[in-house]
């Protein structure tokens, strides 16, 4: 079983604990979920930079990365440096994440957040709206074409974005549907852990124009982004770079103004 299938089938048994405790009409009555969201997908069409930052203390590629951040505070950072939105990793077990950064992120900033997360069930997304995201990640690897299409509709109706992630041909094409309106190209394989650029420059002349093209993983430096961006990406996925260094906000910062 390699650690995809493994945090699939952990996360099958996180979601039906949760909605043993919280019932999804619980979730519902939440303050933030008749919050109007923030479209990710409008303010990658009219940023110069494009860059979602993460917020990812670890990873089952590289255990720590950083476990000393105060989410909030790395959000704020974020957002001054003039990202176009964050992601917020909300898996306990394999990334050290947890709903509750996805609340405080929304606590201290406005810009578009997504829910980083291995969505597998309809609980998951009214979760993530009652919690303060704007975006939902789905997985294209972990999910049947309709169960990808019932996700996405549903978080049409929630007012969220869909940035829908894929790593090959197969899984794009099974995938594009009109309910969607980011396609994002992970570079890095979930089942080897490698990383290549080359999959997101491939994988580009696929993607309907209609589509915000997202690159995520292995993106660390400007030429990295110049060159990507000559393939139509108008978002690009940043995790590890600015999380490993002591303020990732100040590191983010210091990026964009190279970068522009």
């Amino acid at each position: 079983m390699n650690i995809l299938d493994k945090i699939v089938k952990d996360k099958y048994k996180e979601v039906d604990l949760k909605q043993s405790i919280i019932p999804a009409k619980q979730l519902e009555a939440s303050v933030l979920f008749e919050r109007k969201t923030t479209s990710l997908a409008n303010t990658l069409r009219h940023s110069q930079t494009g860059i979602i930052a993460e917020h990812k203390r670890r990873s089952p590629s590289k255990e720590t990365i950083n476990q000393n951040t105060n989410v909030g505070q790395v959000a704020h950072g974020y957002e001054n440096a003039g990202v176009s939105g964050m992601s917020v990793l909300t898996d306990i077990k394999y990334f050290g994440g947890s709903i509750e950064d996805l609340v405080l992120a929304r606590a201290s900033v406005q810009m578009p957040l997504l829910r980083k997360e291995f969505i597998i069930s309809e609980y998951q997304i009214l979760e993530a709206k009652a919690y303060g995201a704007d975006v939902i990640l789905l997985i294209a690897a972990i999910l049947s074409k309709e169960e990808i299409k019932t996700f996405s509709e549903l978080a049409k109706q929630l007012g969220l974005d869909v940035l829908l992630e894929v790593h090959n041909e197969a899984e794009l094409q099974k995938s594009i549907m009109p309910s969607l309106d980011m396609l994002g190209v992970n570079n890095r394989n979930l089942k080897t852990f490698e990383v290549s650029l080359e999959t997101s420059k491939s994988l580009s002349k696929l993607i309907p124009d209609d589509f915000v093209k997202v690159s995520e993983s292995g993106i660390s430096s400007i030429d990295a982004i110049t060159d990507l961006k000559q393939y139509g990406y108008q978002g690009f996925l940043i995790g590890e770079n600015f999380m490993k260094t002591e303020n990732p906000g100040k590191s983010a910062k210091e990026f964009i103004q190279k970068l522009r």
